[in-house]
């Protein structure tokens, strides 16, 4: 028994924040941001709107491409660091958005690298007959947790859900997923309030993302880097056999280093950080759909997946789409 990603689908919010709007809000300018970051604008929710909202939406096209309803699945899995609400989960939730009943459903917290963690978790039900199809979404609301008078942080995070629906197959087509973590990092990158930390404090005083960038930043490339050599060389194939290399979008330099370490041309790298800025755990399949639905990504061709974020948690998935 082996699984295939049978549909994808992504949704980000209608509001924009443009580098020249972050120029009139800190010390900063597109100038800097660009060559700093890669970012050009970000997706921020509007007011009302959730993270539950942008999950239904991106949940809905995946299951349109798949011509597949709520009723279809086995399985749903939201990976997010950013929950409507403690409980009930993010995937019961949009299991009742969706019109689903039954099947079990769940949410898991791994910060950026929570959507291969959700692949992964996903393909192992999946190849152990506990399951035959399946929805794994990643989306996040990071704007609510983000201090827009830290320049160092503000400049990054957007919002956004991407979607992929996972099926059993007869051939393989997520062919290996790699999952780690470091808590010796966890002061690194992080968000330091939490329920049983006590309400009060929730109460007094509002946390944001805090992080040590160039620490992060170095760790990161050498992490990923190693990550995906043992990845290709656990599967038998090299850089040269990849078609697609789709990173978690956090930032171009880490991405370009990466690519450099492993070879690879930016021409054979799906990008979308221009555009989304970094969206955590919702990167990789809002990616992996952009370029799905504009012609880049076609069946048969060998993806690898890539994520790093707060922990530290890191992982890989190596996919034959």
């Amino acid at each position: 028994m082996y699984t295939r990603i049978r549909s994808t689908g992504h949704y980000v919010p209608e509001r924009v924040l443009t580098n020249q709007d972050f120029e009139r809000m800190v010390t900063t300018s597109d100038e800097w941001i660009r060559a700093r970051t890669g970012i050009e604008r970000r997706h921020i929710v509007s007011p009302g709107e959730t993270n539950l909202d942008l999950c239904e939406k991106a949940a809905r096209s995946a299951l349109g491409a798949a011509g597949l309803g709520a009723e279809d699945l086995d399985l749903i899995l939201v990976a997010t660091t950013t929950p409507n609400q403690v409980f009930p989960n993010m995937g019961v939730l949009l299991q009742d958005r969706l019109g689903g009943h039954g099947y079990p459903c769940t949410s898991l917290e791994s910060a950026c690298a929570g959507f291969i963690y959700g692949l992964a978790i996903a393909n192992s039900l999946i190849q152990t007959s506990q399951c035959r199809r399946a929805l794994v979404v990643g989306g996040e609301t990071l704007s609510r947790i983000t201090d827009y008078t830290d320049r160092s942080t503000c400049i990054l995070f957007g919002d956004g859900a991407g979607a992929v629906i996972l099926e059993a197959a007869s051939e393989p087509g997520i062919i290996a997923t790699h999952l780690h973590a470091d808590g010796a990092y966890k002061d690194l990158l992080y968000y330091p309030s939490g329920i049983s930390l006590g309400f009060d404090r929730l109460r007094e005083s509002r946390d944001f993302i805090r992080m040590k960038g160039g620490e992060v930043f170095r760790v990161a490339v050498n992490t990923l880097s190693q990550l995906a050599l043992e990845t290709l060389e656990a599967a038998g194939v090299t850089s040269t056999d990849l078609s697609w290399f789709v990173p978690h979008q956090a930032n171009l330099r880490i991405i370009q280093s990466i690519a450099h370490k492993l070879g690879l041309p930016m021409e054979r790298i799906v990008l979308t950080i221009a555009d989304h800025g970094n969206t955590s755990t919702a990167s990789i399949p809002m990616a992996l759909d952009v370029a799905v639905r504009d012609g880049r990504i076609q069946r048969g061709q060998l993806l690898l997946f890539e994520a790093f974020g707060g922990g530290f948690t890191w992982g890989s998935a190596l996919v034959r789409y």
